[in-house]
């Protein structure tokens, strides 16, 4: 009877340490739940990029306006006859 306690004992003891420590442990499984949460979170960062994106290229391929304004934005174009105006803020003590 004594050798069935000491096996049912060693095989408790095993079965609390891959409980614990091993493989599919509470510690794992906690961390890994955690990355879950923060790849959901990047996920939906990158879905708003993407729709944002998606929004752009549409405006893109519907017109020439959406053309127009980037190149005027971003790239200082200007058309032709336009009158380019640039007022710059003195610096301060200045006047």
């Amino acid at each position: 009877m004594r050798v069935l306690y000491l096996v049912l004992a060693i095989v408790f003891v095993v079965l609390q340490f891959r409980l614990w420590v091993g493989p599919g442990s509470y510690a794992q499984v906690a961390t890994l739940q955690h990355q879950i949460q923060l790849l959901e979170v990047k996920n939906l960062r990158d879905q708003e990029r993407n729709r944002l994106m998606s929004a752009q290229i549409g405006d893109y391929r519907r017109g020439v306006d959406a053309i127009e304004e980037k190149a005027r934005m971003e790239l200082g174009m200007i058309k032709e006859g336009e009158t380019f105006f640039w007022f710059v803020e003195p610096k301060s003590g200045e006047r």
